[in-house]
């Protein structure tokens, strides 16, 4: 307690550190990740979904997203906790917007929706996923929702779909 007490004004400050943390921590994470490597933008993208689903191992806690799980459980008690972990969440959806936007040009894409806007929808679908799988104790809903977010991506840009998911990143 009185290390908490050291180093953070209150428990509100010590919650903003954390999201903060996490995102750098998780912002690593990500740009070095394998999904990066495709030269074809859709095949990142499907690849970053990919990276998603390999990531869901283990129980609930041990993958789940702590600025989600924290902005869920306290949006409405502290404006600081709920810029921080928007920062997070937001941030990590623009490292996705050039390759959407470069699969939108060499695929196409229907103008009704931006490549911001289905990032977002990407994280409505994982952060929706974590919640199931918190619900049910298990990855296995997770994984199902990122088998369907790849498939819909798929859609999307009409590319081949019924690929076998080979659990790795292309």
């Amino acid at each position: 307690k009185g290390a908490f007490f050291h180093h953070f004004a209150s428990k509100e400050a010590l919650g903003v550190a954390g999201a903060e943390y996490w995102g750098s921590m998780t912002g690593a994470l990500f740009e070095q990740a394998p999904y990066h490597q495709p030269a074809d933008p859709l095949q990142r993208v499907l690849a970053y979904i990919d990276f998603r689903r390999a990531l869901l191992q283990g129980t609930p806690a041990e993958f789940c997203c702590y600025a989600g799980t924290l902005v869920q459980e306290m949006y409405q008690a502290s404006p600081a906790l709920r810029e921080a972990c928007a920062t997070c969440i937001f941030d990590h959806c623009g490292t996705l917007v050039e390759d959407i936007e470069a699969t939108r040009q060499q695929y196409g894409a229907d103008e009704v929706w931006t490549a911001a806007s289905l990032t977002r929808h990407t994280q409505a679908v994982l952060q929706g996923a974590f919640v199931l799988a918190k619900a049910a104790g298990d990855a296995a809903v997770a994984v199902e929702c990122c088998e369907h977010l790849r498939r819909y991506v798929e859609l999307l840009f009409k590319a081949p779909v019924g690929r076998p998911h080979t659990g790795e990143s292309a």
